[in-house]
């Protein structure tokens, strides 16, 4: 048994790349039987993102597909589509990430899931709300950037619009999905009855935006512009020492206090420019400029000990590689050596909050495509001469057998 939180949840996985692994990889961590259901060419994230040791898994599957379980059923053939039925039957929550329209045309809508286990939770992850014009347009985290404003906050403050260079869009629905789902198995719990959720990308990221971008047109009529300019200011971000960079934020005015005494500008907590939370905001761009100025003055080490001393927020600032040396993260054991059955020693990231009763017990590797479609197969009453004949008839893959 996994033992957390949520061991005895029964997932049916049919989700694909990162938005729906990543939130079905938090909910095994946690302790939920995942069954991750592929095609027979398998999860797209198997094989972008890099290449893996076996064809098929790739670093960033690895990442996102721990402790489940993979069962290879083609879902065009009437056997196939049986099967995942029989595995509905018993789950507690059927997630996926295509267009509803896509699963409507498989027979795998609400209506026709809910015929078959009243209580499931169905949970749809897509582009767009089913209420708008947008609703049949495909998606993508880039399209979905793109179109909710992300791509726009480096326009306003580099001058050029570009995509934030990680999945944000997918990784905070994925997120956001994993909240949905426990609040709906909660009112199960208290209620009896399953429901529908649907989550879409597109008004999900809109929301995260705007709830700061807004801004001053959160106001009817409107009392100035869109976008906080403390964020979008061209000096927010990492500031050059003299040896390298640092991260620092000082907002409140014992921090800005504290900050104009450690660079040795102690007559700035005086001045009516920055002598309070109010006029540093109206004067962002010059306390900004003045932060970056004073910062050249030191290496990074000798400002990370003068702001530890008076308590001023700050970090060193982190390449990706140097992230996987810092040590704290060391300290905490963040990141842990293990031995992958086809992919050799890899590194692994412990979960990164903890519950005092306990989480997952054991870590099952992310699996080979249709690793376990035998042993899931035969849970469901599938016989051995029944699971041969779909294997030679191509309804699934053993993935036992694969090299």
């Amino acid at each position: 048994m996994a033992g957390g939180p949520l061991e005895g949840v029964r997932i049916v996985d049919l989700t694909s790349v990162v938005v729906g692994p990543l939130a079905t990889q938090i909910l095994a961590d946690h302790g939920a039987e995942v069954i991750k259901v592929e095609s027979p060419g398998g999860d797209l994230g198997r094989t972008i993102g890099g290449l893996g040791v076996t064809p098929g898994m790739g670093p960033k599957f690895l990442h996102l597909n721990r402790n489940k379980r993979s069962i290879v059923l083609d879902l065009k053939k009437p056997e196939g589509y049986q099967a995942l039925m029989k595995l509905i039957e018993r789950a507690d929550v059927l997630v996926w990430n295509v267009r509803p329209d896509s699963m409507a045309r498989m027979k795998l809508s609400y209506d026709d899931v809910r015929a078959v286990n009243p209580k499931i939770i169905y949970c749809g992850m897509f582009g767009f709300g089913q209420g708008g014009r947008y609703r049949r347009k495909p998606a993508y985290d880039s399209i979905i950037q793109g179109s909710a404003g992300v791509a726009a906050l480096n326009h306003r403050a580099l001058g050029e619009p570009r995509f934030l260079p990680m999945v944000i869009a997918d990784k905070t629905v994925g997120l956001i999905a994993v909240q949905m789902m426990l609040m709906a198995l909660f009112s199960r719990e208290r209620t009896g009855e399953g429901q529908a959720i649907e989550i879409p990308m597109f008004e999900n990221m809109a929301a995260f935006v705007l709830s700061e971008h807004m801004y001053m047109k959160t106001f009817d009529p409107p009392r100035g512009p869109t976008g906080d300019p403390r964020l979008l200011d061209p000096q927010a971000k990492p500031l050059a020492t003299r040896d390298g960079w640092i991260c620092i934020s000082a907002n409140t005015n014992a921090q800005a206090f504290a900050f104009f005494d450690g660079i040795g500008r102690p007559e700035l907590k005086t001045d009516p420019r920055f002598d309070s939370i109010a006029a540093r905001f109206r004067n962002v761009g010059e306390y900004f400029r003045i932060r970056a100025e004073s910062l050249k003055e030191k290496t990074t080490a000798q400002w990370l000990e003068i702001f530890d001393a008076c308590d001023v927020p700050a970090m060193p600032y982190h390449t990706l590689d140097s992230l996987m040396e810092d040590p704290h993260l060391q300290e905490v054991g963040l990141f842990q050596r293990i031995e992958h059955p086809t992919e050799g020693s890899i590194v692994n990231m412990d979960l990164p909050n903890k519950l005092s009763r306990g989480a997952r017990s054991d870590f099952n590797p992310a699996p080979k495509i249709g690793q376990h479609s035998v042993e899931i197969l035969r849970e469901v009453g599938y016989s051995d001469s029944d699971i041969d004949a779909f294997v030679a008839g191509k309804v699934t893959v053993d993935g036992r057998i694969q090299k």
